[in-house]
């Protein structure tokens, strides 16, 4: 019925009890707005049509794939964008969800894509390479632990839910897979500007071998980086430690 295009990082998910897991996780938190990124085969879309009172897009990139979509599902006619993801602009004028079993080889793209879009999105699950959900979701000391851990949980609470073998899917992928969820964060970090954050974050893990006061000492007057967390290194600092160090930023 279809190609898989290894260009587009497919891998389509098969296993039906894993697709409703993803469902029932999606329903833990009420949304009436839905976006899916990358229905491909429609293995999670046709279980997303059913919802009620949801209004509901799904967007698809392989023009082959939209095609065998709407002869599949005559529902999605008017409802499937196609288009890239990483460029559309966004899919409602209000508050939405999004769902999907993300193409891996631009995974940390699309969660990027979200944070752009964090003041919308109020809920995320989707399906990542097992390294990269662990990433995001990881806590300050481990080794793991990076610039997608402390922007992401910045602006959202990271849930690690559960991990899929490589079997759930045709064909089945080289690494193993797992389901996160993202939901906005109850209150605020502090921080002066959120171009600052990014910045320093990228700065910071950019030599994370190294102190934060040798990593990023040209964005700190002198004076400052005498403070004693500068003695610490990147991935020993929390999300609001980052945060705060935004007011003394040069």
């Amino acid at each position: 019925m279809y190609r898989l295009k290894k260009s587009l990082g497919q891998h389509f998910l098969r296993d039906e009890n894993i697709c409703r897991k993803i469902i029932g996780a999606l329903h833990q938190h009420p949304f009436h707005h839905l976006v899916e990124v990358g229905p491909g085969a429609g293995a999670l879309t046709k279980y997303l049509l059913q919802i009620d009172n949801v209004e509901f897009k799904a967007v698809e990139i392989d023009e082959e794939k939209v095609r065998l979509l709407l002869q599949e599902f005559p529902a999605l006619q008017n409802k499937l964008i196609a288009g890239d993801f990483l460029e559309i602009e966004k899919p409602f004028k209000t508050k939405f969800t999004v769902v999907g079993n993300f193409p891996y080889n631009i995974s940390s793209q699309i969660v990027f894509k979200i944070i752009d879009w964090k003041d919308d999105v109020e809920c995320m699950v989707g399906m990542f390479q097992k390294e990269v959900a662990q990433r995001i979701c990881s806590l300050p000391g481990s080794k793991i632990y990076g610039v997608i851990s402390v922007l992401v949980q910045a602006f959202f609470e990271a849930e690690y839910l559960f991990e899929v073998s490589e079997s759930s899917f045709i064909p089945p992928p080289k690494v193993k897979s797992a389901v996160i969820r993202l939901r906005p964060r109850v209150e605020s970090i502090p921080c002066k500007d959120e171009k600052k954050l990014f910045h320093l974050v990228k700065t910071a893990f950019n030599q994370r071998r190294k102190t934060l006061r040798n990593a990023v000492k040209n964005l700190f007057d002198e004076e400052f980086l005498k403070d004693d967390i500068f003695n610490k290194r990147a991935e020993e600092l929390s999300v609001e430690d980052f945060g705060i160090l935004t007011f003394n930023m040069n």
